[in-house]
């Protein structure tokens, strides 16, 4: 080390470690306040200062950024996972990502308020992870119809949330997903249901997960209310995802879907009419469905990791270049 990087280092030494003042510093050295100050930036720039941030759970904040310019978010909380990872742990810190979060804008939500819940294994994880917080007295309703066939059904993960934040929850007492519209239609004649989506629309905050149509990964497949039949249907008029238990495609459009007219619930022009929705959802399998709900400005805050979202950037790199293809040709 030479003499100027000794200086260097002893000035970034007394102000960092030992908290002195630029003026105290400048006293010792017999220089002024703004001496101090070039020196202590000519540290970092010359790599003599390091900063080593240690945060509970790894976070790829330059790709969070990334996320936020390019797409219609407030926020996105993106893991920075190793490539080893096993699955079931990448899901469950990204829930523990959402639920930092939510922790931290839950105090922020009017008197009043009631939060939506959704189904999924994102949605799951970041229940999990939700600590106790019985003070709040915050109420909870259902976004969709329950399921039935899945432990990560909505009415279960309402009544959890709704425990942990010492509030009461709504059921909303339909299926989510019925045989024919017209069956739906009947449904929603109910006053108790009618009601309850009543609620679902009037909440402040949402979580919900996105859910892909690739046969490994499709809960509507794992809990028997949609086939391998139904999934290729869907797929074939270019549905490529599902939030909330509405499915949308690649543009994030739902007209040509006419599955959609058969759920109970929410639908996709609600969410986007309230103030807060935040989606848990991460795998290779859901890039296309991440994609599209990004597209279709669905969810305001995006929980996953960053081998995810790479997926979704790539994704989203490759569609526009067959977009600017086909509009040159």
């Amino acid at each position: 080390m030479n003499e100027r990087d000794d200086l260097l280092a002893m000035v970034a030494s007394l102000y960092y470690k030992l908290n002195q003042g630029q003026a105290e510093i400048a006293e010792r050295l017999g220089v002024s306040t703004s001496k101090v100050s070039r020196l202590l930036k000519e540290a970092w720039e010359r790599g003599i200062i390091e900063v080593q941030i240690k945060t509970p759970i790894p976070r790829d904040f330059a790709l969070e950024t990334q996320f936020v310019a390019r797409f219609c978010l407030t926020d996105a909380l993106i893991l920075d996972a190793k490539p080893d990872s096993d699955e079931e742990g990448l899901v469950a810190s990204a829930g523990q990502l959402a639920a930092i979060y939510l922790q931290r804008i839950i105090p922020d939500l009017p008197d009043g308020a009631m939060i939506g819940v959704a189904w999924g294994t994102g949605v799951h994880a970041t229940v999990n992870a939700l600590p106790n917080n019985p003070g709040r007295q915050i109420d909870v309703v259902q976004l969709m119809g329950g399921v039935g066939a899945l432990v990560v059904d909505g009415p279960d993960l309402a009544r959890m949330v709704a425990a942990k934040l010492g509030g009461r929850h709504y059921d909303l007492h339909a299926p989510v997903l019925v045989e024919r519209p017209e069956v739906r239609d009947l449904f929603l004649a109910e006053p108790t249901v009618r009601e309850g989506i009543r609620r679902a629309r009037s909440v402040q905050l949402a979580i919900t997960g996105i859910g892909s149509l690739d046969e490994r990964d499709s809960s509507f497949l794992r809990a028997g209310l949609l086939t391998r039949a139904d999934l290729s249907m869907l797929r074939s008029l270019g549905a490529v995802g599902e939030t909330a238990g509405r499915f949308y495609d690649a543009k994030g459009q739902t007209a040509a879907i006419e599955l959609n007219r058969r759920v109970i619930g929410v639908e996709l022009e609600d969410l986007r009419r309230i103030p807060r929705v935040i989606a848990v959802a991460r795998g290779l399998t859901k890039a296309a469905a991440i994609l599209g709900a990004l597209r279709g400005c669905y969810l305001d805050v995006l929980a996953t990791d960053n081998i995810t979202a790479r997926a979704v950037m790539t994704l989203a790199d490759e569609e526009e270049a067959r977009g600017l293809s086909a509009r040159q040709d």
